[in-house]
């Protein structure tokens, strides 16, 4: 049995407390936590973390802003930039370059994992980078049979947006950062044959001394001026920005939702849907939780579990996965994949939570 658990991560944030008192609930011994920004400090730190074999759980960096911004100024020199100051809470700010120090980062991990005693790592660093370029992960999805919404591709601006909508003859679409996450800086963008248009966001512009600024709030923002709309679009693309075609999501009473499913070891396990008023259901933006099994026919069960557990086969070397789908007429499409993907606090599939069933199956097939 795999006693021994090191997380690479924040020591006090909600996902150490849950896998803590999974881990308490299960009689094991409490998880060694390294701290993001001491490993980033000193890698050193890792070799010992990991003298005893074990299992190592590789946790997102952005639960502290002092990690967050190591990682943003090691991209800022590795791409041959001013370093920056830190972003102000909730600003998007040089997503490119924190992704050049993510990149680097893991890169660095993967290695010294190479280099210790064969310890099972959760999720491998290789496949936690890939995830993370949302626009490099729907690719390789689809290059292994996954459904996904048809993808634009890279924009570079406003002026190539409107020239990509052209060329794809499409009025409505999906904006995402290529490395953002929850949602932050995602925007659903139409137009109509008057010339009228809007783009809905969390994102909010903050334009003062001649700047461009961006905060991720969990208002949803909607512009409706060229003006605005271009401005929007142009400092999201300056952080690197990519289209796909709009998906209708299906409707529950006066509202639409989508669905996580969390995969243990490439099965599906956990899953909620994602029900709200606005185009983005994450459950952060004050959506709501709804039953899966409640809102989906057999048909329907079957193509979420059939392409959830397609998904999970595209990353072998991922053993806990969140997969966020639109699901209708026995048809679903995967809008994302994430590594870190097992934030549902309270949500139980056979009686465990996501903490819970990972470290029961990881128990049983040590």
């Amino acid at each position: 049995m795999h006693t021994h658990l090191t997380l690479l991560a924040t020591a006090g944030s909600k996902r150490v407390r849950l896998m803590q008192a999974a881990r308490a609930q299960l009689r094991l011994p409490p998880a060694q936590v390294l701290e993001w920004r001491d490993w980033l400090s000193q890698p050193a730190l890792l070799n010992v973390a990991l003298a005893h074999p074990g299992l190592l759980k590789i946790e997102p960096p952005g639960d502290d802003p002092a990690a967050h911004l190591l990682l943003l100024q090691a991209g800022c020199r590795l791409l041959d930039r001013p370093p920056v100051a830190a972003p102000a809470h909730g600003e998007l700010l040089a997503m490119d370059a924190w992704f050049a120090g993510f990149t680097s980062a893991m890169a660095t991990l993967a290695a010294q994992l190479a280099e210790l005693p064969p310890a099972r790592v959760l999720n491998a660093p290789a496949d936690i980078r890939l995830m993370t370029d949302k626009l490099a992960c729907q690719r390789h999805l689809a290059a292994h049979g996954v459904a996904i919404p048809t993808l634009l591709g890279p924009v570079h601006g406003y002026a190539h947006l409107q020239s990509l909508l052209h060329q794809h003859d499409l009025d409505r679409v999906y904006l995402k950062p290529r490395y953002g996450s929850s949602a932050s800086g995602v925007v659903a963008y139409r137009r109509n044959k008057a010339g009228r248009q809007q783009a809905t966001t969390s994102a909010t512009l903050s334009q003062a001394d001649g700047q461009t600024r961006l905060f991720n709030v969990k208002r949803m923002a909607r512009y409706e001026t060229q003006h605005d709309i271009a401005a929007l679009v142009d400092a999201l693309a300056a952080q690197e920005l990519y289209a796909e075609a709009w998906l209708n999501k299906p409707r529950c009473g006066d509202s639409h939702y989508d669905l996580r499913v969390v995969t243990v070891a490439g099965q599906p396990a956990h899953r909620v849907a994602r029900i709200g008023q606005h185009m983005m259901t994450n459950l952060h933006l004050d959506n709501r939780r709804g039953d899966a099994s409640s809102l989906l026919n057999d048909a329907d069960m079957r193509a979420l579990e059939n392409t959830s557990s397609q998904a999970a086969r595209a990353f072998p070397a991922s053993h806990v996965t969140g997969y966020d789908l639109v699901v209708s007429n026995g048809q679903a499409r995967v809008l994302e994949a994430n590594a870190f993907g097992d934030l549902l606090p309270g949500l139980l599939w056979h009686d465990a939570d996501t903490y819970t069933a990972q470290l029961s199956h990881f128990s049983q097939h040590a």
